[in-house]
C-alpha cells in the first residue's frame, strides 16, 4: 500500500466520538494527523450554503458534514472526527484521498505547466494517451479527453450518430449517465427529471449495482450490430479495476464495445474524463471542427497517468477483488440475519445492499427508515451512498485501497444500525 503522509504545523489529534452508539469493533487505526481546521465556523458555512450556492446542489444527512481533509480511505470533518469513506466521493476517489503518488505528480506539473491548448503538442497528452489506450483491446485505441462523465457520454452519443447516421439510442431503465440535458434522455430515474423535453431520440446503474444476466450483453450487442448500431459501454463507475476480476466492466461479459466512456476514478477526484473508440469512429468527428478547451490539459494528463501507476503499483485491482469479495460475503451474513435486507449484490468494490420491508413482498423499505439507518452509520463513522429506483439501495463503493480490517469495522457498524432499526420497529 502507499506510504502514509504526516503533516506538521497546526496538526491536532482526532477527537473521541460523540456518538452514544457503542459497537464492539473499534475503528481501524490511522497514523495520519489532519491539519487544524481554520476556515469559517460551521454556522457561517450553512448560511453561505443557503444564500450563495444553488439549491439543486443538495447535501447528505440531517446535519450535513463539513469535511476538511482526506487521506486514502479516510475523511476528516472540521472537528477532527474521522470517517471511513465507503462512497468515495460518489465512486470517484479510486486510489485514495490525496494519494501521495498522485499528489506529488500533480504538484510537480503545477510548477511546470498548467494549461496551454491541444492545438499545440505537449508531452503529457501523448504519454497519457499511449498509457491509457494500452489497457484496451484492439481496435479501441483512440482517445478523446474531456472534463466530466456527462460530457464524455454526450460526445459518445454524438460520435455514434455521426458515424451511423442513425439517431435513436437505447439505454437501460434505472441507469444514470449524466446530468446534462443531452444525457438526461438516457436516465429514467424520476428524481433526475425536470419536466421539460430533453435527450430527444433516447429510449430507457445508479439502480444499485445490478449485474446483467449471463450472456445478456453478448446477445444485446449482436442484435444492435445486426441493425447497424454501435455499442457504447459507460465505464464511468465500473472501470479502472473496481470490479476486481477485470480492469474494465465490459471484459467480465466477454464483449468489446465500439465506444467506451470513462470518468470519476480516472482522475481520483480531478475533473477529467475520456471517450475511447476506434480510429474509424473517431474519424467521423474530424469531418468538421470539434474542440475542447480544457480536455486533455497537461495537468489532467499527469494526474491520469499517476492514477494508473498507483493502481498498478499498489495492486488495487487485486485488492478490489479480494476485499470486495470478503465484504460481499460478510454482508451476505447480514442478509441472512435481517429480514429487511432483500439483496446483497455486486462485484469487487461495487456493492449494492437493497432494503425491503420483508423478503416475501420485497416492497422498498420506507425512505424515512432507510434514512435513519444511514444516519446511524454516519454517527458511528461510516459514510455510504444511496441509490435505486426508490432510493432503497445502499451503495458501497469505497476507495480501492480499503482493507479487510476496514470491512470488519464497516460491517459491524452496519449491523449495529440495522439492529437499532429492529429495536425501534419493535418499540412502536
Amino acid at each position: 500500500m502507499a506510504a502514509r503522509l504526516r503533516l506538521g504545523g497546526g496538526a491536532f489529534r482526532q477527537q473521541k466520538w460523540k456518538s452514544s452508539i457503542s459497537i464492539k469493533t473499534k475503528m481501524p487505526p490511522c497514523d495520519f494527523v489532519p491539519e487544524k481546521y481554520e476556515s469559517y465556523p460551521y454556522e457561517r458555512m450553512q448560511k453561505i450554503r443557503e444564500q450563495n450556492i444553488a439549491p439543486s446542489l443538495r447535501t447528505y444527512y440531517k446535519k450535513p458534514l463539513l469535511l476538511h481533509q482526506g487521506h486514502m480511505q479516510w475523511l476528516f470533518d472540521h472537528e477532527g472526527q474521522r470517517y471511513l469513506d465507503l462512497f468515495a466521493g460518489i465512486v470517484t476517489v479510486s486510489v485514495g484521498h490525496c494519494h501521495p503518488k498522485v499528489t506529488m505528480a500533480t504538484q510537480k506539473q503545477l510548477a511546470r505547466l498548467w494549461h496551454t491548448t491541444n492545438i499545440y503538442m505537449y508531452p503529457a497528452i501523448h504519454e497519457y494517451a499511449e498509457k491509457l489506450t494500452s489497457l484496451f483491446p484492439d481496435p479501441l485505441k483512440v482517445v478523446y479527453l474531456t472534463n466530466s462523465g456527462s460530457e464524455a457520454n454526450d460526445l459518445a452519443m454524438f460520435m455514434a450518430r455521426l458515424h451511423t447516421r442513425n439517431f435513436d439510442i437505447i439505454s437501460l431503465r434505472g441507469g444514470y449517465h449524466g446530468g446534462s440535458p443531452y444525457t438526461l434522455g438516457l436516465t429514467s430515474l424520476t428524481h433526475y427529471k425536470h419536466g421539460v423535453a430533453n435527450g430527444f431520440g433516447c429510449t430507457t446503474g445508479v439502480n444499485g449495482a445490478v449485474q446483467y444476466p449471463r450472456n445478456f450483453l453478448k446477445e444485446a450487442y449482436q442484435l444492435i450490430r445486426e441493425k447497424g448500431g454501435l455499442c457504447i459501454s459507460d465505464e464511468v463507475q465500473t472501470g479502472f479495476g473496481r470490479t476486481g476480476s477485470h480492469f474494465w466492466g465490459f471484459q467480465t461479459h466477454g464483449v468489446v464495445p465500439d465506444i467506451v466512456t470513462l470518468a470519476k476514478g480516472i482522475g481520483n477526484g480531478f475533473p477529467m474524463a475520456a471517450v475511447v473508440t476506434t480510429k474509424e469512429i473517431a474519424s467521423s468527428l474530424a469531418e468538421n471542427l470539434h474542440f475542447n478547451t480544457f480536455g486533455g490539459n497537461p495537468l489532467a494528463c499527469v494526474v491520469g497517468a499517476a492514477v494508473l501507476d498507483a493502481i498498478e503499483e499498489d495492486g488495487l485491482q487485486k485488492n478490489s477483488e479480494d476485499v470486495g469479495t470478503y465484504m460481499l460475503l460478510e454482508l451476505a451474513k447480514l442478509r441472512d440475519k435481517f429480514e429487511i435486507i432483500g439483496d446483497v449484490r455486486g462485484k469487487g468494490l461495487m456493492i449494492g445492499v437493497e432494503m425491503v420491508t420483508d423478503k416475501d413482498n420485497r416492497h422498498p423499505l420506507p425512505a424515512e427508515e432507510i434514512s435513519q439507518i444511514w444516519e446511524d452509520c454516519k454517527d458511528m463513522g461510516v459514510l455510504i451512498g444511496r441509490g435505486g429506483l426508490y432510493s432503497q439501495t445502499f451503495r458501497i463503493k469505497p476507495p480501492m485501497c480499503i482493507t479487510k480490517s476496514d470491512v470488519d469495522f464497516a460491517v459491524e457498524v452496519f449491523c449495529t444500525a440495522l439492529q437499532r432499526h429492529v429495536e425501534r420497529a419493535a418499540a412502536k
